[in-house]
């Protein structure tokens, strides 16, 4: 019997559902994985009554109640602390980056949105480039640069060879990215080549890839 319940929302879109199901998934907790499809307008009922914040993702385990993606990370760490680094300096480095990706980057978030239907990708590659978000994606390449030059030898991910909590708050970023196909370096596109073929997000993207039309939300399909 699993030890708890990880409530998400839908694949296609829940960019900090994706952010906890990849820690979770990384800390190997056994636990039931409920997605509660959204509903628009305004919040979703079914999610509001069950999550403290009325939000997802939202975990249950072993008597702890969890929400917040950051807080996730962090929460899973404690059962497999190789989510973050085991270096000090690293670590302090992911646990900074992975608040600044937490608390910010609204441009980017408001005008290239989180997507993962080829349909959609199809319509919006090259567009959103607002200057908020192109600013945000310059941003975001800095912290990727410096983080692979300081700490990414040996791997292709932020830290090296092992994907971990920091990865799994830009996974968004780079579904995005993927979606909306802003310029970027070389480098960020290599990156972003091996989150997208990282097992665990292939698999997140199968299964949104597999979700009924019915589930589909006009708001976050249609693009201005």
């Amino acid at each position: 019997m699993a030890e708890g319940t990880l409530y998400i929302g839908n694949r296609r879109y829940s960019s900090w559902s994706l952010r906890g199901w990849l820690a979770v998934k990384l800390a190997a907790l056994d636990v039931a994985v409920e997605l509660i499809p959204f509903t628009r307008p305004g919040p979703t009922p079914a999610i509001a009554i069950i999550s403290p914040n009325g939000l997802v993702p939202y975990l249950e385990h072993r008597g702890a109640r969890v929400w917040e993606s950051l807080s996730l990370c962090d929460y899973c760490a404690e059962v497999s602390p190789a989510l973050w680094p085991e270096d000090r300096i690293a670590r302090a480095h992911a646990r900074s980056i992975s608040g600044e990706m937490h608390a910010g980057f609204r441009g980017l978030r408001q005008n290239m949105w989180m997507n993962l239907g080829d349909d959609f990708a199809a319509r919006a590659a090259g567009k959103g480039r607002t200057p908020e978000a192109l600013a945000d994606i310059a941003a975001i390449e800095r912290i990727w640069a410096t983080t692979r030059e300081k700490f990414g030898a040996g791997g292709p991910f932020l830290f090296g060879a092992a994907f971990n909590a920091a990865d799994a708050m830009y996974a968004p970023v780079v579904t995005r990215f993927l979606t909306w196909r802003p310029e970027l370096s070389a480098a960020s596109k290599a990156y972003c080549a091996a989150v997208r073929t990282h097992p665990l997000v292939d698999e997140w993207y199968r299964a949104a890839a597999a979700e009924p039309a019915s589930m589909l939300q006009e708001g976050y399909e249609v693009i201005p």
